[in-house]
């Protein structure tokens, strides 16, 4: 029977297996706590402070991730299940379809920038896209599933504090509630995230194409959005056409 010592006596495996899943909860908490705490002062943080936060942030889940890597599968990164998950991405497309359709009749449609603006504006979102849903469901998720045991809750749990990174702004707070709360239940049933980055860039997009810019505040959250000032006359186009993903980020947060 394998034992683990304390103060050196032998311990029963249970008492080790106990030690071991403790252990990986006091983890699980810390690294929550201090990504999202630095999630949070990025977007609250105002230039040029900000972009040592976030690169902080960025720099803290990667070792994290590399730390108590379990492996690509259990975070999404395979083939199986990318098929039966694919139907999301079926519905946002319906979903873009009747909103693009109430946008037109409404006029309220925002004209794409051209070319390589697009390119650069919507690829960036892309790849931010696929950023977002590995923090909510290959970090926040993963770690709330080693502290609840019930799926349901820490689906909850984690689509929850991803929505609350989204305030004050009022039409992506609750989409990302919804939006996460199907995402994860969608991953924890396939564990697969390649469908669900696609979905979110398609529904990102369409809000940022539907919505009028003074209403989203330019998909813009947190100090960004209290700060935001529409310009009168300006073109209707999507969020800025950065030149960098990490401009197109800052620009989302600022």
């Amino acid at each position: 029977m394998s034992v683990a010592h304390s103060a050196g006596f032998p311990l029963p495996s249970h008492a080790a297996d106990q030690s071991i899943a403790a252990r990986t909860r006091r983890r699980a908490v810390f690294d929550i706590s201090l990504a999202y705490g630095l999630i949070l002062a990025t977007i609250w943080t105002p230039r040029p402070l900000q972009q040592w936060i976030y690169l902080s942030a960025t720099a803290w889940i990667v070792f994290s991730t590399w730390r108590s890597f379990p492996g690509w599968g259990t975070l999404g990164f395979r083939t199986g299940g990318i098929w039966r998950s694919s139907w999301v991405v079926g519905a946002a497309l319906i979903f873009v379809a009747a909103s693009v359709t109430t946008a037109v009749r409404l006029h309220t449609l925002r004209e794409p920038v051209p070319g390589r603006g697009w390119i650069m504006t919507f690829g960036g979102y892309v790849v931010w896209s696929f950023a977002q849903q590995f923090l909510l469901q290959s970090y926040f998720l993963y770690r709330f599933r080693q502290l609840i045991s019930s799926e349901g809750q820490a689906a909850i749990a984690a689509a929850g504090i991803i929505a609350a990174a989204h305030l004050p702004n009022p039409v992506l707070t609750p989409v990302t509630l919804l939006w996460g709360l199907c995402a994860c239940f969608v991953f924890l049933r396939h564990r697969n995230l390649y469908p669900l980055a696609l979905t979110h860039a398609i529904l990102g997009i369409c809000v940022a194409m539907t919505v009028p810019g003074p209403v989203v505040h330019n998909m813009r959250v947190g100090l960004g959005y209290l700060r935001y000032h529409h310009r009168v006359g300006a073109p209707l186009a999507p969020p800025s056409a950065p030149a960098t993903l990490f401009t197109r980020i800052r620009e989302m947060w600022s």
